[in-house]
């Protein structure tokens, strides 16, 4: 089985390693990652400059094909399919991310970017984030559970391909209180903006830290991680539910008859 192995941290990502290695052991593992930090930047791609790739050392034993790409989440996925792996892809996996991609605040996400953009071209695909708090990110957990997500999501194989989103909370293996099947709640944190002096000018520093505080549904991924429990969200992303508030049948009336 071939899995493609992408992150929105770059290669120097301890997760990505960590998940790496035990992906390595469930199928053909290629890694391909942005050569630095671009968390927050979505399903967005670089259309107006060209694309460089470079082959990397691996720290992974059974891994050896490794590469950077001097752009966004999105271009590792769309290179990654249309140059660098020559074999159909079965599984991507995107991650593993330091800090939770909760509620709809997955659409900011550069892991779960690269996750749809595997989604769009009808590989399954899973984005896994780790919620951190004080202490350093825990990887090991997220690194063995995702790996038996990815090994179960290749056995299955489904027609209607699948977008996952994994979220677990700060915590050891052991102190897990369980793994929830769940929905995407609301917002789970807002944005600080820091201003900074600096001489004569002053910069504006866009921060994504500050938690919102609020009562989430029982069957919500924020409320599961909150409740230290592993959160798993299939994420069904043509957005198509009609709002009951938004009178549609009245707003076409009033668009067909400028037509006539």
């Amino acid at each position: 089985m071939n899995i493609l192995l992408t992150n929105d941290d770059g290669i120097h990502s301890e997760g990505l390693w960590a998940i790496a290695e035990t992906l390595s052991d469930i199928g053909s593992v290629t890694i391909v990652v942005p050569d630095r930090d671009q968390s927050g930047m979505g399903s967005s791609t670089t259309l107006l400059t060209p694309l460089t790739i470079q082959k990397n050392p691996s720290r992974v034993p059974k891994v050896t094909e490794v590469y950077t790409v001097d752009g966004r989440p999105g271009d590792c996925v769309i290179v990654a399919n249309e140059v660098l792996m020559d074999h159909n892809i079965d599984l991507l996996v995107a991650g593993i991310n330091p800090g939770a991609n909760l509620g709809i605040d997955v659409f900011n996400s550069g892991t779960f970017g690269a996750a749809l953009h595997g989604y769009f071209r009808s590989i399954n695909a899973i984005a896994v984030s780790v919620k951190y708090d004080d202490r350093p990110v825990i990887n090991f957990p997220a690194a063995k559970i995702g790996a038996l997500v990815a090994q179960h999501v290749l056995d299955l194989n489904p027609a209607n391909k699948l977008l996952l989103n994994i979220n677990l909370p700060p915590c050891q293996l052991d102190e897990i209180q369980g793994v929830e099947m769940t929905t995407l709640g609301g917002r789970a944190f807002g944005e600080n903006v820091e201003e900074i002096q600096n001489g004569r000018r002053t910069h504006y520093w866009i921060k994504h830290n500050r938690a919102v505080d609020m009562e989430w549904p029982k069957n919500c991924d924020v409320d599961a991680v909150n409740r230290d429990c592993v959160s798993i969200t299939s994420v069904y992303p043509h957005m198509s539910e009609n709002n009951s508030e938004f009178d549609n049948q009245k707003l076409l009336t009033d668009l067909n008859s400028l037509t006539k």
